[in-house]
């Protein structure tokens, strides 16, 4: 018998006799109800088309999981929320459950935004750039693409092939002469007039029919380009597009998919294993493969694949718009329901469909083998860090095996731009979503001891709110050893906590490592555990070195827009909602300049020339 199967039947009969409380006061309308816990926590979100019928289910605490017998046991208090329609709750569920991560609702973590393609519409010359975010360009935008490398793959294609700019617009107004993209033969060179514009509005809008799938119609009008130049005897502009014909053809051989007349689809697949679940799901639009992503679920483990699916759908497409069709390894409970939201929402439609036979099956199929591997490989990796974190155990002399380890660095310039990054490690990885940055309030800029005793009395004050540290990594000798450790002390803290240092000439290599009460030592050239700690060490060096860069230039930029005459508060935050940053601003050409609302012309002339003067 399992901890998770020994429940405190008091508590469990408490939490259900709460629930029943609130039943009595139920209506049968559509609605969401939250469940919380003595400390005013949000256990769990649910929605409902009928309140008293769906929350007097958790009164039946025989027939509930594991999981859910706990969330009963904790919880203290119910608050509902009726809504109008059963669609009505279902978005104001997946918001309340993106907001508040609740502790036992399967839950999609990894919700970043994915990039798109984007053709600029705002020149006479459009550049094609990558973009992430909402879509507040004057643009044609294509996508979404699983990540970057994918939208890279892309671009490069339509430089090579179509030779379409990629440069600012500020970079293609003040050119003289072609930059190195043209002589590698990936752009045309319009800045210096190499092509006439009616030339390049062609490419453009042959790298739009490229990206909207529509290849055979480029390559007939290529083709008929290429028969005209060969009969007027113009053979290099014909053995160009030749060229350019047999790119394409090597392209569509290795990326187009027969998906039996579906352009634009989302392929879905779930694989629960080893303890992990993870959501496989490939893009295709316009009948390209546009790549592939893996989502790994929390609080999934007890759930049932179709259960896992639909949480993953409910929150995944909450704020992205889904294509016309989605194919599912499983079917799911809420399709009539999600396609109503969605409806609502996206003013647009969508087909949901769980294939059986033919390529859409063997697509799935597809689907959850990369599903598999990808888990296999998180296993792989984790073992590794797993060995790596059972090393750190042994040479350190610590009591247990880390779970989290934190690495700590300062950077500044002179005194300038002051900051102080965390690093976390932990079993799995580099635990990007737990780095924090610092930024020094008491200590002097140029005090690196002193900054890192503050930052380090700030950081474990929050050992509720964050994981606690089973081991502190600093950057530094035995100085810094003992500024840190006095803030361990005085807290009452027992964390351990070990200096890394360069040895003589700061070579890598040669690091030495410092504890309390022990002789400072090293490891061997060729230990793996060398290789671990300073790569550990170096991503707080990288973080921190990137933090302060930004920081600085942001200071620097900003300062400058403070010190144009006629641009304050007002205008000057205009400009920075127009351009994105103040680097932006400085690289902007006059008409960029004259289109940012309240930024005359007189006014555009004087920024213009306060940076380029």
């Amino acid at each position: 018998m399992t901890m998770d199967d020994i429940f405190i039947p008091t508590k469990l009969q408490q939490g259900a006799s709460v629930i029943k409380d609130v039943v009595r006061t139920l209506t049968l309308q559509p609605g969401v109800y939250r469940m919380i816990n003595d400390r005013d926590e949000i256990l769990y979100i649910g929605k409902a088309k009928n309140l008293k019928n769906r929350v007097v289910s958790y009164t039946h605490i025989d027939a509930l999981p594991n999981r859910l017998k706990r969330m009963v046991a904790e919880t203290v208090r119910m608050e509902i929320v009726t809504t109008h329609t059963e669609t009505e709750a279902l978005l104001l569920e997946s918001n309340l459950i993106k907001h508040h991560l609740p502790r036992y609702n399967i839950l999609l973590k990894d919700d970043k935004s994915f990039p798109y393609i984007v053709l600029t519409k705002d020149h006479p010359f459009p550049r094609v750039i990558k973009h992430r975010g909402a879509h507040t360009l004057k643009a044609d935008y294509y996508g979404p693409f699983a990540n970057v490398m994918a939208v890279d793959e892309a671009i490069e294609i339509i430089q090579k092939v179509f030779k379409v700019r990629n440069c600012s617009d500020h970079y293609f107004e003040t050119r003289k002469r072609p930059c190195l993209q043209y002589h590698i033969k990936r752009c045309t060179a319009p800045c210096v007039h190499h092509i006439s514009k009616q030339e390049y509005s062609e490419s453009v809008e042959q790298s739009k029919n490229f990206l909207l799938g529509k290849t055979d119609e480029v390559q007939k009008i290529l083709s008929e380009k290429m028969m005209g130049f060969s009969h007027s005897l113009e053979f290099e502009k014909a053995a160009q597009i030749r060229d350019t014909l047999k790119m394409m053809t090597d392209i569509q051989s290795k990326q187009r998919i027969n998906l039996h007349g579906l352009r634009n689809v989302d392929v879905v697949g779930v694989v629960k294993k080893s303890g992990l679940v993870c959501v496989q799901m490939f893009f295709f639009r316009h009948g390209r493969n546009y790549g592939t992503e893996s989502f790994y679920l929390v609080h999934a483990q007890e759930e049932t694949e179709p259960d896992i699916l639909n949480a993953f759908l409910l929150q995944f497409y909450n704020e992205r718009q889904p294509p016309e069709k989605i194919l599912l390894s499983h079917k799911i409970k809420d399709e009539k329901l999600l396609k109503q939201a969605i409806v609502e929402k996206f003013k647009s439609s969508v087909q949901f469909e769980v294939p059986q036979l033919n390529v859409k099956a063997e697509l799935i199929q597809h689907v959850l083998k990369n599903a598999n591997d990808s888990i296999d490989r998180k296993i792989a990796h984790s073992d590794s860090f797993q060995k790596l974190f059972a090393q750190i155990q042994t040479t350190f002399e610590l009591p247990y095996l880390p779970k989290r380890v934190e690495i700590y660095d300062n950077s500044h310039l002179q005194g300038s731009n002051p900051c102080g990054v965390m690093v976390v490690a932990n079993l799995q990885g580099f635990d990007k979503k737990s780095y924090r940055k610092f930024t020094p309030k008491e200590a002097a800029s140029n005090d690196d001891f002193a900054m890192m005793r503050e930052f380090l009395k700030r950081r474990l004050k929050h050992l509720e709110d964050w994981d606690t540290p089973d081991l502190l990594l600093i950057d530094g000798g035995q100085g810094q050893l003992s500024s840190v450790q006095s803030i361990v002390d005085e807290l009452g803290l027992s964390i351990p906590v070990v200096g890394i240092a360069k040895g003589p000439d700061r070579n890598a290599g040669r690091e030495r490592f410092f504890m309390i009460n022990k002789e400072p030592f090293s490891l061997e050239l060729n230990d793996p555990l060398l290789y671990f700690l300073q790569r550990l060490r170096d991503e707080a060096h990288r973080f921190a070195i990137g933090t302060h860069r930004q920081k600085r230039e942001k200071n620097l930029l900003v300062s400058k827009l403070d010190q144009i005459p006629g641009i304050g508060a007002s205008r000057k935050k205009k400009l920075l909602l127009h351009f994105g940053s103040a680097k932006n601003v400085e690289r902007a050409a006059m008409s960029d300049l004259c289109r940012v609302e309240g930024i005359s012309r007189p006014l555009a002339q004087k920024i213009y020339d306060f940076f380029h003067s």
